[in-house]
């Protein structure tokens, strides 16, 4: 086609132009992939302590209101258990803060009457109704009645983070100086300390655990252990019947005292609290250094990083008496039975 004018023509070969402009971006696609990232590396340097988050957490199953774990408790339930198991630790001086609560939806199999009232209920209607049940239910492929039980993660972490604190062992150490308890919600801490060693120090004496009890004191706080060489020794369950999955203090001195006995520094992490003095706990000798305290030895550095779900047993022997058998004092489902030691006992 012959235009005469040569202006009406660029006119429209701009505009074909800009069409084609619009019709690309419309058509346009942001391209994703892949990258490497150096995670070892990273979670070896960055975190405060290396390669362990400091995200706490403790699951809470809801209460079953029957022994063949049919019926639950609803969803609120077990949301306060959560909200008072937060209050009453921060209540009882454990330094910790509130992160954030989720529910979380654990697989099982049910029968009978729950079976057929859960799995038959699965119009829009009914989904109002499921928002607080603890249990429902649907049928699989292959005909099989499933249910789902929805329990509460509580999240939370150290209100100032974790200290560690190292231990070292000397030839003639009796004992290491401090005596473990644990509060009703499953931390354990530090309930005393060795004050007359002037003659010889104890280890926790030198290792400025006994300030550190001190100061924690000072502040109506609990100096908690949260991990004794690099593995968490925190509550992190509860169970359908109530009870709190945690560690128990027999089974924890026990360890403390072999480490003791060959002479193996001991690693512990206390969580810390706000408004905790600037200096460190200060040491006869020695000038108060700022936080955070000098890294642990490099024999550390290579710890076996072991699961906070760890297996125990039912019974132990006790040091110092070695024909009496203790039971744990591990409280937990029904095949764990909850038995509170005196103070002397938890000594090390």
């Amino acid at each position: 086609m012959v235009v005469g004018n040569g202006t009406y023509y660029g006119a429209f070969s701009s505009g074909s132009r800009s069409s084609r402009v619009v019709c690309a971006l419309s058509k346009a696609q942001l391209q994703d992939g892949y990258v490497s990232y150096p995670w070892e590396k990273k979670m070896r340097e960055v975190l405060p302590i290396p390669n362990s988050s400091s995200f706490l957490s403790l699951l809470i199953l809801p209460m079953a209101l029957d022994r063949a774990g049919s019926r639950y408790n609803c969803v609120e339930d077990t949301l306060a258990r959560a909200n008072a198991w937060i209050l009453s630790s921060q209540e009882s001086g454990v330094p910790i803060a509130f992160l954030n609560v989720q529910t979380e939806a654990l697989l099982t199999k049910i029968s009978g009457e729950t079976a057929s009232s859960t799995v038959n209920s699965g119009s829009l209607a009914d989904l109002p109704n499921l928002a607080n049940a603890s249990l429902y239910g649907f049928e699989d492929y292959h005909g099989v009645d499933i249910g789902v039980v929805k329990a509460v993660r509580v999240w939370y972490t150290a209100a100032a983070g974790e200290m560690p604190v190292e231990i070292i062992l000397e030839e003639g150490d009796a004992r290491l100086g401090f005596a473990i308890s644990r509060t009703q919600e499953g931390f354990i801490y530090v309930s005393s300390v060795v004050e007359n060693d002037v003659e010889r120090q104890a280890p926790s004496t030198r290792s400025g655990l006994r300030d550190l009890y001190r100061e924690a004191k000072r502040a109506s706080k609990l100096l908690v252990i949260s991990r004794v060489s690099g593995q968490k020794v925190l509550p992190w369950m509860v169970s359908t019947s109530g009870a709190v999955r945690c560690f128990d203090t027999v089974s924890l001195s026990q360890k403390l005292s072999l480490h003791r006995h060959a002479l193996r520094p001991i690693l512990l992490h206390v969580l810390m609290w706000d408004g905790m003095s600037d200096g460190a706990p200060t040491q006869p000798g020695r000038e108060p250094c700022p936080l955070p305290l000098p890294l642990p030895s490099p024999e550390f550095a290579e710890l076996p990083r072991q699961n906070s779900y760890a297996c125990v047993e039912q019974r132990v022997q006790t040091e110092g008496d070695p024909g009496v058998m203790h039971e744990r004092d591990t409280a937990g489902d029904a095949s764990f039975r909850f038995h509170n030691f005196s103070l002397p006992s938890n000594w090390v």
